[in-house]
């Protein structure tokens, strides 16, 4: 049986997914990749869970990016399918999830592992945490949205001081740009972070996942989907809906009232 290298649990309605790779600072494989997939389909459906947790395991690093033995030798087109386009897929998961997303970053996140964080809604960072977006100094690029989705969140300005330099922020200066939401000593995030999770487990479900939605839309994110959704759900229990769907069922012409 393959080793979990991404660790789920529950607290409550809160679930509980950790990176689970210290010694190597939990680096993403492709390994990890497919089991966050696999998580992150499970919260979509799962009406238990109202919030969610994403943090490291360690002291040392929430994920300093991506392994590069898992990359570095691949081809061009293979770069392109099985890792650049895959980590998108799996990342725009996380940041479109129903349920809000609270990142506990209990220690340093680099490229890829910057990536993921940003895709999670609030971000509580130990005072010890460092972040950078390093790829130019490996000759590559940021792979993950770190040009795209951290410039919505951040602004061009701090995403190219970030990605042009690929120097290490602080904490405080993470937080002064909107990076990370709250800074904690590094024995107090996860705490913080529960405590944040719980907050929002105990409001409507419904009115905080549509919330999310719209404010990921306004975002950019999802856009399509989010008004598709919200037009198609409405629209689906009007009187003209039922209409429909009898006039159909008795292969009749419908009449429409506009309710």
């Amino acid at each position: 049986m393959a080793e979990t290298l991404v660790r789920y649990a529950e607290s409550g309605a809160t679930a509980l997914v950790t990176l689970s790779r210290p010694e190597k600072l939990n680096a993403l494989t492709a390994a990890m990749l497919d089991e966050l997939e696999v998580i992150a389909r499970k919260l979509d459906v799962d009406q238990s869970i109202r919030s969610v947790i994403l943090t490291g395991s360690g002291e040392k690093a929430f994920c300093v990016g991506a392994d590069i033995n898992q990359w570095s030798e691949l081809a061009p087109l293979d770069m392109w399918r099985r890792w650049v386009k895959r980590g998108h897929q799996v990342f725009d998961q996380w940041a479109r999830l129903r349920q809000p997303v609270i990142v506990a970053l209990n220690g340093h996140a680099f490229g890829g592992g910057l990536e993921l964080a940003i895709t999670g809604d609030i971000r509580i960072s130990s005072d010890a945490a460092q972040y950078a977006l390093p790829e130019a100094s490996i000759a590559t690029c940021p792979g993950w949205s770190g040009t795209q989705r951290l410039v919505q969140l951040v602004g061009a300005s701090h995403g190219k001081y970030l990605a042009l330099t690929g120097r290490r922020i602080k904490a405080g200066d993470a937080h002064a740009t909107g990076l990370v939401h709250e800074v904690a000593p590094a024995g107090e995030v996860f705490e913080r972070a529960m405590a944040c999770a719980r907050e929002m487990a105990d409001k409507a479900p419904i009115s905080i996942q549509l919330t999310k939605q719209l404010l990921n839309a306004a975002a950019g994110e999802a856009v399509g989907a989010t008004l598709e959704g919200m037009a198609g759900a409405l629209a689906a229990h009007t009187l003209d809906a039922a209409e429909g769907v009898k006039s159909f069922q008795e292969k009749r012409a419908p009449q429409y009232q506009g309710r």
